[in-house]
C-alpha cells in the first residue's frame, strides 16, 4: 500500500487510456506522457499499460507501507529515498515504513511512479485511468488527497531494482531553435485560414497559457483567422486536434479531451509527440513542425521501436542478474 503524506495537488492514477468508448461521449484519459508510463512499467516487468502515478505538481510525499520495487519517470524531480538521493529514470526498492520525496523538476513537468504489479485500482470500461469528466476511474474518479491509501500488488517487491533507461527526450530530441517542438499534420478546416496566419502558425514559437490542462492545452501567438467566418456542426475530436476558437487562439486537445467539439480544426499533433507537449511547463514556448500522414506514422515506428530496445535492455539486466545470482 502506497500512503499520500501531502497534498497531492492534480495527482491521479493513470494507465494507457480508456479506448473504444467514444462513441459513448467517454473521453480516452491516460497518463499525458505515455512513454515515461510505459517505460516504467517495462523496468519492472509489468505490462506497459499497468496502472502509475502521474504527478504534474510538487513537492510530493508519500509513505511506502509494504516492500515493493519502484519506478520514476518523466519529469527529473530529484527524488529521495528517505535521504538517499534517486536518478531519474531509474528502478528501486523500498522496505515498509520508508518515505519517498519528489521535489520541484530540474526539467520537465509531470512524474510518473510506476510499482512492480501496478496500482491496484479497479478497472472500468477496461481501464484504470481516472475519468474526471464522469467521475469513475482510479481513485474513485477524483484527482488524489492526502492520506489517500492506493493498494499494491502482494509481490510487489518481485522487480529488479537498481538500474536505470535512457529517457526517450534525450535519445529523441526535437527542437526548433531554442524551443521544444512538435510535429504537425494540417486538418479538414485548415485551407479555410488566412494564408497569413498558415504561415505564422508554422514560422512562430507559440506561449503554453496557464488556462492549459489535462483537458487542453490554450495557446497564444498570432491569431488564427479563417478567410470567412466559420460555423459548423459538432464533430467527433480526439487528443491533439488543434481547434481554432473564434478569437484566433488555438486550443491543443489533450488527454481528458472531451470527444466532440465545434470548433474549426486547424491541425492535429501526432500521436508520437503529445508527450512532448505534456512536459513543455506553462509559460514556456513550442514550435510547430509540418508533416504529412506518412511521417507521422513513422514517428510512431520510430518510438516502438525506442521501446523495443527498453525492452531488450531490461531482459539483458534480468539475464545478468540471474546469472550473477546463479
Amino acid at each position: 500500500m502506497i500512503e499520500l503524506l501531502s497534498d497531492s495537488r492534480l495527482a491521479s492514477v493513470q494507465d494507457l487510456g480508456r479506448f473504444g468508448h467514444l462513441h459513448h461521449g467517454v473521453g480516452m484519459s491516460g497518463a499525458m506522457d505515455k512513454p515515461a508510463l510505459s517505460v516504467g512499467n517495462l523496468m519492472l516487468g509489468n505490462d506497459p499499460g499497468a496502472a502509475g502515478i502521474e504527478f504534474p505538481l510538487f513537492p510530493v510525499r508519500l509513505r511506502f507501507h509494504q516492500p515493493c520495487t519502484f519506478a520514476i519517470t518523466g519529469a527529473d524531480t530529484d527524488a529521495t529515498l528517505d535521504d538517499a538521493p534517486l536518478l531519474p529514470w531509474w528502478t528501486a526498492r523500498a522496505a515498509a515504513g520508508q518515505t519517498l520525496t519528489l521535489k520541484r523538476p530540474l526539467n520537465g513537468v509531470r512524474a510518473y511512479l510506476t510499482v512492480a504489479g501496478g496500482i491496484g485500482v479497479g478497472e472500468v470500461l477496461g481501464s484504470r485511468s481516472t475519468q474526471l469528466r464522469g467521475g469513475f476511474g482510479g481513485m474513485e474518479g477524483r484527482m488524489l488527497q492526502q492520506g489517500d491509501r492506493l493498494p499494491l500488488a502482494d509481490d510487489a517487491d518481485a522487480g529488479p531494482g537498481g538500474f536505470g533507461i535512457q529517457s526517450p527526450l534525450s535519445g529523441m530530441p526535437l527542437t526548433r531553435g531554442a524551443d521544444p517542438a512538435v510535429r504537425v499534420i494540417p486538418a479538414a478546416e485548415y485551407p479555410l485560414f488566412r494564408r497569413a496566419c498558415r504561415e505564422a502558425f508554422w514560422r512562430e514559437s507559440w506561449k503554453i497559457t496557464s488556462q492549459s490542462n489535462r483537458y487542453g492545452y490554450r495557446l497564444e501567438g498570432t491569431p488564427m483567422l479563417p478567410d470567412e467566418p466559420l460555423e459548423m456542426r459538432s464533430h467527433g475530436i480526439v487528443p491533439g486536434v488543434i481547434q481554432v476558437p473564434h478569437g484566433g487562439q488555438p486550443i491543443i486537445q489533450m488527454r481528458d479531451a472531451q470527444p466532440m467539439g465545434g470548433y474549426p480544426k486547424f491541425g492535429a499533433v501526432i500521436e508520437a509527440d503529445i508527450w512532448r507537449l505534456g512536459q513543455i511547463p506553462i509559460g514556456q514556448r513550442v514550435r510547430f513542425i509540418e508533416v504529412d500522414y506518412a511521417q507521422g506514422v513513422a514517428a510512431l515506428d520510430e518510438l516502438d521501436c525506442y521501446l523495443t530496445r527498453v525492452r531488450e535492455m531490461v531482459a539483458i539486466q534480468r539475464c545478468s542478474r540471474v546469472m550473477t545470482s546463479g
